[in-house]
């Protein structure tokens, strides 16, 4: 079943960004051929430029993807959570120490993408038989109100973010 786009009054406005990155349509669909699309992207790299960073104080092409890679899990936890209804407020994280302490510079390239890969297919396979009510229920994440169906959303247009910043600011760069 499909899930309808999120009204919003659904998410912290913060969010509206990433939700209007994501197409009108089946939003499984579009998360189904996400893997894909980030893979044929940076298919062309060497181990050695998946540490390109575009500015000394930015993260490196495998920061970015390990940083999808930890969104999507605490993405998902809180659709889980939430669709479950469980009223405990969920706590908000801080990207950067996460990058900082992940140590995603020792792995490669090629298994990040097999994680964010396996990450999604676990998701939609948990996800894709939500049904319109569950997509509406709301928790508290991060302090502000959200709904499960603007946390699929989130998910979809956060990856379709750092695409852009990949396509944009690293891709043309790197040596």
């Amino acid at each position: 079943m499909a899930l309808s786009r999120p009204a919003d009054n659904e998410y912290n406005p913060y969010y509206g960004g990433y939700i209007r990155r994501v197409p009108d349509g089946d939003v499984f669909d579009f998360l189904t051929h996400q893997p894909d699309t980030l893979r044929k992207a940076l298919a062309s790299l060497s181990a050695e430029q998946g540490d390109f960073r575009h500015g000394p104080a930015e993260w490196s092409i495998k920061e970015v993807i390990g940083h999808i890679n930890d969104t999507e899990r605490i993405m998902a936890y809180r659709a889980l959570r939430i669709s479950r209804n469980d009223p405990a407020p969920l706590p908000g994280f801080e990207q950067d120490d996460y990058v900082r302490e992940s140590n995603f510079s020792q792995r490669t390239l090629s298994d990040l993408l097999e994680e964010f890969e396996l990450l999604r297919r676990a998701n939609l396979l948990a996800f894709k038989l939500f049904t319109d009510e569950v997509g509406q229920r709301c928790g508290t994440a991060s302090d502000s109100p959200v709904s499960v169906r603007a946390l699929i959303y989130i998910m979809a247009g956060h990856v379709e973010h750092h695409l852009e910043s990949l396509r944009v600011d690293y891709l043309p760069h790197v040596k």
